[in-house]
C-alpha cells in the first residue's frame, strides 16, 4: 500500500539543528549594517563565514492581513530589509544549500545579525529548490514513441505531448514539482500503486474534467504511468539531476512584498494596478484581484495599509447562470471528491472575472459576465448593427463591466462578443480591445469615449472575423470559412481568434496570440472603417518554438509571447522579406521575424538543451516601472517561482518569491506611484494565480497574493 504523506520543510529544518542555532549570531568582524527606524538589517554567517545570495524573510501577521517582505544578502552576507510597516515580526534565512534557520523576533529599527543552517545533505537541500528541478525529473517519451509507434495516440506528436505537459496544458492552471504534487496528500487516500493514486488526483475537484480531457480524452491514458514513474522515483529518494544558483548579480537587488489577497478555498486569476499606457495613473492606489471561476467576491489590496476590501460584484439579470459547467474551464461540481475539501462545492462564480485593465480615470475595467448568455437581439443574424451583418453573434459567456473605486459604482456594459483578456488602445477614443480566449470567431471592441458620453453600448461596440488577404488584393473581400478548401479569387477566414490581445503603438494595429502547436501570433489591421476593413495576417511559430499562451507588445512594435518549447519568442514583422498577403501568406511566410530567448531553469532529459519552464503569459515594461530599462520583457516563470526578465544583455534573470515555496505567477503590471522617489516609487505587481493556493507551502489555510517587486540599485539600498 501506498500511504499518503508529506515531508514538512519545517520537520526538515528542526531535526538536528537546534543546538547550532539557538540565538541570532554576534559578529565582530563586521560593523554594524546601515539601517533606517523602518528597516531591520544585519549580517548572516555560516560555518565558513558570510552567506551571500541567500534570502531573508520578515514578515508580519500584525497588520490587516499577512505581509511579508524578502531580500537577498550580498557578496559580504549582508542584508536591509527595508521601509517595513510597525509590527513584530518573525526573521529567518532560507536559501540554497541550506534548511531554514529558526524564526527569530524583531521589529523595525533593529540590527539582527543571523545564522545560517547548513543543509545536512542533499535531499533536505532539494527541498527548496524551485518546482522546475523537480518537475525536470519527469520522463518524456522519446521521439521513436510517437506517430503510432506506441500506445500514444498516432495524430500526437513529441512537440503536442509537451505543449499539454506545459503551459498550455497541464500548467496552465497550476504549479507540478512543488512537494504537494510530487508527493500524495494525506486526504486523497492510499492506493495499490502510483498509477491508481494519479488516476484518483486528476479526478478530483471542480477541475477533475479538465484534467481528465486532457490525459485521457487527448493523450488516450498514456501520461498516467509517466507521473506514476515520476512519483515513485522521487518517493525513492531520486533528486534533480541539477542544483539552482544562488541569485546573482540584479537578482541580489530586488525586494519582494507580499500581501495575503483573498479567500482560502478560492483563487485568483490576475491583478491590475494602473493604466498600461500610463503608469503614473493610481498611484499608491488600490490593486484589484480578479477571481475568475472561484467567485462574485472580488479582492481590493491597500497597500498603503496592507487592508483587503473584499466587493461583492452583482449580476445585473436575476436569471444569470453559474459561469460553470460546459463550455467553461471549470465544472459546477467537483468530478471527484477533493483531498483538501471533500465533496464540498468552492468555486461558484457568476461574473467569472477573468482580468481587468485601468483606463485614464483610474477606473477598473473588467471581462466578467453579468446575464444569460443568449445576446440581444442588435447582435444577431438581422440586425443593422454594421458588424452583426457581418458576423452575427448569438451568445457569449462573458462581457464588460466597470468599477470606480472612487464611488465603488458598478457598470454593465453589454456586449455581443465574449471577453477574455482585454487592453486599451492609444487612440482619442480610448478604444478597449478584447480577446476571446480563442473561441467565439470574432475580436470585439468598445469606443469607451463614446461609451462615457452616451452609454449606448450598442453604439459604441464593434467586432470582426480575423480574416485574410489570400487573394493579395489589399482589401477585404468575399472569403472561404475554415472548413472550406482554399480559393485563389477570395480571402480566408481564420478559424481560431485571439487569447492575449495588445495593442500596437506605433501604427495601431492589434496582435493576437493563437494558442495550438506550433501556434501563431496574429496581426489584425482594423482599416478606416471596421470591420468593413479589417484584415489579418498571421505567422506561425517556427521550431525550436512552439505552444504561444500569453504575449505582449513593446514600444517598437515586437510581440514578445511565452511558449511551451521553454522560451520567449519575439517576433518583429520588420524583419520580413516576402510578401505579406496572398496565398502563400498562410503563416510560414516569415520565419525571419522570430527570435527564442531559453528560460532559466533545468531541462527535461533526452530532449537536448531546453527549458522546463512552463510561462503562462508574458508582458513587457514598456516604461521602466520595474528599473531594468524601457521595453524590458519579462514572463511568468510559473516553475521558477516568479519571474523571468531579459535583460539589454539578452541575458534572463530570475526574480523568485523564496516564501512560500510553490509561488504561481499570472496577472502581470507595473506601476510608478512617485517618478521622484527612485526605485522606491516603481514596482512590478504580480498575482499568484494558481487555481489551488493551498497547494503551496503551508497547505490548506494559505490565501493567494499580490506580490510587488522592487529593484534596488545595491542590495544594502534602503
Amino acid at each position: 500500500m501506498i500511504p499518503s504523506r508529506r515531508v514538512w520543510l519545517s520537520t526538515v529544518a528542526a531535526i538536528g539543528f537546534a543546538a547550532l542555532v539557538a540565538a541570532p549570531a554576534k559578529l565582530s568582524a563586521q560593523g554594524p549594517v546601515a539601517i533606517d527606524n523602518d528597516d531591520i538589517g544585519g549580517v548572516v554567517t555560516g560555518a565558513n563565514g558570510p552567506e551571500a545570495g541567500v534570502w531573508v524573510i520578515a514578515e508580519t501577521r500584525d497588520l490587516p492581513t499577512r505581509y511579508a517582505k524578502m531580500v537577498v544578502t550580498d557578496d559580504q552576507g549582508r542584508y536591509v530589509v527595508p521601509d517595513l510597516p510597525k509590527g513584530k515580526y518573525k526573521v529567518w534565512v532560507r536559501g540554497y544549500g541550506l534548511v531554514d534557520s529558526p524564526k527569530v523576533d524583531a521589529e523595525p529599527g533593529q540590527q539582527l545579525n543571523l545564522r545560517a543552517v547548513p543543509a545536512p545533505n542533499e535531499k533536505a537541500a532539494a527541498q527548496y529548490y524551485p518546482a522546475a528541478y523537480w518537475y525536470s525529473m519527469l520522463k518524456i517519451p522519446g521521439a521513436d514513441q510517437f506517430g503510432g509507434k506506441s500506445d500514444i495516440p498516432q495524430n500526437i506528436k513529441q512537440s503536442d505531448w509537451i505543449n499539454l505537459m506545459k503551459n498550455n496544458g497541464c500548467i496552465g492552471c497550476h504549479q507540478l514539482g512543488q512537494q504537494s504534487t510530487r508527493t500524495f496528500p494525506p486526504g486523497l487516500g492510499e492506493f495499490a500503486s502510483h498509477q491508481e493514486a494519479w488516476v484518483k488526483r486528476t479526478q478530483s475537484g471542480q477541475s477533475g474534467v479538465l484534467m481528465v480531457n486532457i490525459l485521457a480524452g487527448q493523450l488516450a491514458g498514456t501520461p498516467i504511468k509517466y507521473f506514476a514513474d515520476w512519483t515513485e522515483r522521487i518517493e525513492k529518494g531520486e533528486l534533480p539531476h541539477q542544483k539552482p544558483v544562488r541569485p546573482q548579480g540584479l537578482e541580489r537587488n530586488v525586494v519582494v512584498t507580499t500581501w495575503d489577497f483573498g479567500e482560502a478555498d478560492r483563487y485568483l486569476h490576475d491583478l491590475i494596478s494602473t493604466d498600461r499606457r500610463d503608469p503614473t495613473v493610481n498611484g499608491y492606489g488600490p490593486i484589484l484581484g480578479s477571481p475568475e471561476y472561484s467567485t462574485d467576491t472580488i479582492p481590493i489590496l491597500d497597500p498603503k495599509t496592507s487592508k483587503v476590501t473584499l466587493f461583492k460584484a452583482p449580476v445585473r439579470d436575476p436569471d444569470t447562470p453559474e459561469g460553470l459547467g460546459p463550455g467553461h474551464a471549470a465544472m459546477d461540481k467537483p468530478l471527484g471528491p477533493s483531498p483538501y475539501w471533500g465533496d464540498k462545492k468552492i468555486w461558484d462564480t457568476k461574473i467569472n472575472n477573468h482580468n481587468a485593465m485601468v483606463d485614464r480615470k483610474g477606473r477598473f475595467w473588467l471581462t466578467a459576465a453579468f446575464r444569460a448568455p443568449k445576446n440581444p437581439a442588435f447582435c444577431q443574424k438581422g440586425s443593422d448593427h454594421p458588424s452583426a451583418r457581418l458576423t452575427p453573434l448569438e451568445s457569449n459567456n462573458r462581457t464588460l463591466t466597470v468599477l470606480d473605486p472612487k464611488t465603488m459604482k458598478y457598470t454593465f456594459v453589454d456586449t455581443c462578443f465574449t471577453t477574455h483578456h482585454l487592453n486599451f488602445a492609444y487612440d482619442a477614443n480610448d478604444t478597449l480591445w478584447t480577446s476571446s480566449g480563442g473561441g467565439g470567431g470574432v475580436v470585439g471592441w468598445l469606443n469607451t469615449k463614446l461609451f462615457d458620453e452616451t452609454g449606448d453600448a450598442a453604439k459604441a461596440q464593434g467586432w470582426t472575423a480575423l480574416i485574410l488577404d489570400t487573394n493579395g488584393d489589399g482589401k477585404r473581400g468575399e472569403y472561404t470559412e475554415p472548413n472550406q478548401p482554399m480559393d485563389p479569387t477570395k480571402d480566408r477566414r481564420l478559424g481560431q481568434v485571439f487569447y492575449a490581445v495588445m495593442v500596437n503603438k506605433v501604427d495601431g494595429t492589434i496582435w493576437g496570440t493563437i494558442r495550438a502547436n506550433p501556434g501563431a501570433v496574429v496581426r489584425l489591421d482594423p482599416g478606416k472603417n471596421p470591420p468593413e476593413t479589417a484584415l489579418a495576417e498571421i505567422y506561425n511559430v517556427p521550431m525550436p518554438g512552439f505552444g504561444p499562451r500569453g504575449g505582449d507588445i513593446d514600444g517598437n512594435g515586437v510581440v514578445w509571447v511565452s511558449l511551451a518549447s521553454g522560451h520567449i519568442g519575439s517576433f518583429d514583422r520588420r524583419k520580413c522579406k516576402g510578401p505579406l498577403n496572398g496565398p502563400n501568406a498562410t503563416g510560414n511566410q516569415c520565419p525571419e521575424g522570430w527570435s527564442f530567448y531559453k528560460y532559466p531553469g533545468p531541462g527535461f532529459e533526452g530532449l537536448g538543451d531546453n527549458s522546463v519552464e512552463s510561462s503562462y503569459y508574458s508582458w513587457v515594461d514598456q516604461h521602466d516601472t520595474f528599473g531594468m530599462g524601457k521595453d524590458t520583457p519579462m514572463s511568468t516563470a510559473n516553475l521558477m517561482d516568479g519571474v523571468a526578465a531579459l535583460g539589454k544583455d539578452g541575458k534572463m534573470i530570475s526574480l523568485r518569491v523564496p516564501y512560500p515555496l510553490g509561488f504561481y505567477a499570472k496577472g502581470f503590471d507595473g506601476r510608478i506611484d512617485d517618478a521622484n522617489a527612485g526605485w522606491k516609487g516603481r514596482g512590478l505587481w504580480v498575482s499568484s494565480g494558481d487555481r489551488a493556493p493551498w497547494l503551496q507551502e503551508g497547505g490548506k489555510g494559505m490565501l493567494p497574493m499580490a506580490v510587488h517587486f522592487q529593484l534596488r540599485p545595491d542590495p544594502l539600498a534602503k
